[in-house]
This record gives C-alpha cells, structure tokens and sequence, in this order.
C-alpha cells in the first residue's frame, strides 16, 4: 500500500507526499495517542482532491481532510472509527483569496487561508473589513472554523451563518471526478458567478449545509459577508466582585443583545477561575493530586490581582452616536452591580500613555502593563484582528507550561491536554445558575479546574464553552479527563445543557438509531458508498464496500 500510494501521490507541481516525521506530526491532537496514518497528501491545486478521492475509493484507504489542521480540543476522528488505512488530506496550501466583491464585502476563500493571512490581504489591497477571527488564533484556518459552525464576537458571529456559498468534492466513484456548486452557479452563464455570492439559499434542496460537521464531502472554497470596520467603536468590561450579582448580569445581557441587536456583538460571561487561567501561572502544574484550585486559592488569587467573580465582555460597533447611546444605557443598566469599564474612556488613555514610558518598568507598574496589554489584545479580537490571547489557556497543566510564550503557540505539537465541553444552555438566569453548579460539581469530582465562559450570541441564545485543561503525557489523567467530559455530557442533558458541537470520541457515543441519524446514514451511503471520507465522523455506517 505505501509503495502504490508514493506512486500515486509524487505527482510533479500537484501535491506533497509525505509518510515520515510530518504525517506522525500532523496526526498528534490534544486529547489522545496520535492517529495512525500512512502519510498525508498536500495537494497545490484544489483539482487534486478529484484525484485522492478516486484513488482512495480504488485502492481502499481513508481521506482525513484538514484544513489548517488546528482543532484543538474537539479533534476531527477517532482511532476506533477506522477500518481502513488512513491518509491524510492536508489542504494547508490551497490559500486562493478571490476578491468576489469589494464593494459589497464578499470575499471567497480555499480552505488553506488563515486568520493571519486574511487580515494581511485586507491590509495589503485596503479591505476595510473585519477578519471572522476566533480565538483559536491567527494561524486557523477560516474556511474550517464555518464548517464546524463556529462562531466569534465580531457582528457576523456566526461564520456559517456569514457563508453565502460553496464548492465540494464529494467521493462516490461516480461523482468525485466534478467539483459540485449550488444550482443557481451552474444556471449562471454570465461568467461572474456573483449572484450564487450574493444569496445563501440558492434553487432547490439546501446543500450546503451537509457538508458542515459531516463526512460527507470536501469544501475547496467558501464565500463570506464580510462585516465592515466600524465608523466608531467601543469594548466593555464589567467587573462583578459580588457573586450574588450574577442574575443581575444575565438580564443586562438579555436586554442589551434584545435592544441593540446588530450595533453589539456577542457578548462573553467568564467566571473568576476562567480569568484567573488568563492572568496568573498555575501554581498546582506540578501537582499529580489535587490539581485544581481550592476554593481558598481562588479567594487568595483574585483578591491580590483584583479579579472579579464575574466579567462581561463585549462590543459596540456602529456611528458615533449609536455607540454613544448604547453605552449611556449600559450604564444605567449595570451602575448597581458593576465596574464599568470603556475602551475609549480617558482615564484608560492616560494610563497607556503612562506606562510607554519609562515608568512601566517599575516593579508596582508591571502588573498594570500586563492587564493593559491583554485589555489591547481582546480590543483587537473584536476589530477582526487575530492573534494569541486565548491560546496560552491550553497550557495550564502542560509541565513544560513556559512552552505558552513561545512566538506561535501549537497545543498539539507542544502536548497539551485540551477537551471542550459547549453544550447550549437556556437563556434563564436560575438555569444558568444552576449549570454553574453543575459544572464546577462535576468537574472537582474528577479533580480539574472548572473555567466556565458564557458566550451569548443573540438574546435567546446561549452557549458555554469549558475547557477540560489536562497533562496529555499522564495517561490516568488523560483517561480521567475524557471520562470528565462524558459525564458532563450524560448529565447535563438530563437538564437541558445539549452539545452544539462534539469532540472526536464523544461522537462515537451518540445513539445511532434515532431518526435523525438513520437519515445522515443514508445520506452518507449515498454519497460516499465506500465510507472513503472520515468515518464515522458526526455519521455512524461502517460500510466499506
């Protein structure tokens, strides 16, 4: 099999071969033993992918296709799911930027193209746009991110929900040769293919969205609606340092996304442990025995960095006078129960310019230039600028966790130990109060620090994201971890707390026999008979004939 794969695959000015140290590389995650692979193909021109799928249908392999490659703490496939060898579809190098529209702010993209390299188009040909950044980091891929159904804090905080359209393979021997476009593309014989930009929901049967978590093809381009750089802006930040303001919170939320829908963005909820994670070392990462922070630590931490119980986050983007108002109604909505603080006051201005002096290398100053700095980093995030500022959060029980200052961070190459737990809670202040307990009861129960972050995306809907931060080189504590996220799964949705999203191995433990899942079986039998892509990824057929 190797020697016919080389053959295949050394093809001139088409692909990169590769079965050595850069296919093991490649195969490592955050929260298991690395894949087994035979190699991984890097295809220069997307026309390729046509050629891996026939060969893999022909010569009985798997295709894993990437993008990027950096799905930290969620994976793209299970080990046990395999029953064929596996390649790798690395699609890193297809990075086409094709300007569809300036004017309107329609861009298509191949899955190669990272945060970083968008906002450096928009740069370099004056795009005044915002980039659909996540805090996975600049190096991301964005195409990917839209297809997990990610989402960000900019206004178009949901990346699919941004995607106007698409181009996949599909593998079934009989289709895998043509790249399939939405009905409406191949009806237009202008030359253009502008109006299939223009209108999501193209003719006929939705399609798009089946190759958004599945298996069930390979996207080679996505167009986005870009959200343009405001004509004015400003972050908050409101510090909550009486837990029992929590509820208060919630409904300023609520009426804020409910008021001023589509001048705010989403707006995050963190715990004082989340935040504690992105202010200070962890001073149990050499522990093997209780690992997470007492209740004590966390009381001593947050009172000697002034961390609150609670911070909202959050953006206005709009005209000068529509971020005026809003912010007036933050504060009266908040004056009871929170710190605000603005991204544009005076008082924050004065202390920047301060310490760009020579008095932020004073040791009482270095803290405050610290806070300031990372305050900067999240301000940019919200501008659609990409960076670093959530990654080092991988790292917290890694026991080379100086690793985290490196230049560009990589959790997997650099073994962290990262699940996710994003179940979908109900916009209720007692049922989020009640998923708070819930989590940091379960997660203390298996010995890790429960870092709880609320993302609030419309008024009605929430998601939470807790990351499951562990030693992936001790393996009790890696078992430990994934049983963790298992049962925060279980029982949380005996309470209504139901997954968006799904790591590799939980998808194994989905029950196959509803209704819903019999029907993406069937989709996958027919169009992937020979279960060539990703098997058993968010699908359950194991066929391989």
């Amino acid at each position: 099999m190797h020697d016919t794969l080389t053959e295949i695959f050394s093809v001139e000015n088409e692909c990169e071969w590769d079965s050595g140290d850069n296919a093991k590389l490649a195969a490592q995650n955050t929260f298991s033993d690395p894949l087994p692979v035979l190699g991984i193909i890097r295809p220069k021109h997307r026309r390729f992918i046509s050629l891996a799928l026939k060969a893999a249908n022909r010569h009985r392999f798997h295709i894993l296709p990437v993008s990027s490659n950096r799905n930290w703490g969620y994976g793209t496939l299970s080990a046990q799911s395999l029953t064929l060898p596996l390649v790798i579809l690395d699609l890193q190098l297809l990075t086409k930027i094709t300007p569809t529209d300036k004017g309107l702010g329609l861009i298509t993209l191949e899955p190669g193209v990272t945060q970083k390299q968008l906002g450096d188009y928009f740069k370099t040909n004056n795009w005044n746009y915002m980039v659909p950044v996540t805090g996975a980091g600049p190096h991301c891929s964005i195409v990917s991110n839209a297809i997990e159904r990610g989402y960000g804090i900019t206004p178009h905080t949901d990346h699919f929900g941004a995607c106007t359209a698409l181009k996949a393979y599909v593998a079934h021997p009989a289709l895998c040769g043509k790249e399939m476009s939405s009905a409406v593309s191949e009806l237009d014989h202008s030359g253009e293919d502008l109006i299939d930009k223009t209108f999501k929901w193209g003719l006929g049967p939705y399609l798009d969205g089946l190759f958004t978590q599945s298996n069930l093809g390979v996207v080679t381009e996505m167009t986005f609606r870009l959200a343009p750089l405001p004509h004015s802006f400003c972050a908050f930040y409101i510090q909550i340092f009486d837990d029992a303001h929590f509820e208060s919170a919630v409904y300023f939320i609520q009426t804020l996304l409910s008021r001023y829908a589509g001048s705010i963005g989403s707006v995050n909820l963190m715990d004082r442990r989340r935040l504690l994670s992105m202010t200070v070392d962890n001073p149990n990462v050499e522990k093997t025995k209780s690992i997470f922070l007492s209740d004590q630590q966390v009381a001593h931490l947050g009172q000697q960095h002034k961390v609150p119980e609670w911070l909202v986050v959050g953006s206005i983007y709009g005209e000068k006078d529509i971020v005026n108002v809003i912010k007036k109604a933050i504060r009266k909505l908040a004056k009871n129960w929170g710190k605000i603080l603005f991204s544009d006051s005076p008082s924050l201005a004065i202390a920047k310019s301060i310490l760009n002096t020579k008095l932020a290398q004073l040791p009482a100053l270095k803290k405050v230039k610290t806070q300031l700095d990372k305050l900067e980093m999240g301000k940019q995030i919200m501008l659609g600028e990409p960076n670093q500022i959530a990654l080092p959060l991988a790292y917290w029980r890694n026991p080379n966790h100086e690793a985290k200052n490196q230049t560009q961070l990589h959790p997997a190459n650099d073994q962290c130990g990262l699940l996710w737990y994003a179940p979908l809670v109900k916009m209720d202040a007692l049922c989020l109060r009640q998923f708070v307990t819930f989590v940091r009861t379960t997660m203390h129960e298996f010995d890790f620090d429960p870092f709880i972050t609320f993302t609030n995306l419309r008024h009605d809907c929430i998601d939470s994201t807790v990351p499951i931060v562990f030693n992936l080189q001790d393996k009790t504590e890696t078992k430990r971890a994934n049983e963790c996220l298992s049962a925060l799964i279980d029982n949380g949705v005996k309470q209504g707390f139901v997954p968006y999203r799904l790591s590799a191995s939980e998808q194994q433990r989905i029950n196959a026999s509803t209704p819903y899942w019999q029907c993406v079986e069937q989709i996958k039998m027919a169009l992937d008979p020979n279960n060539v892509i990703s098997p058993r990824r968010y699908c359950f057929t194991t066929q391989t004939s």
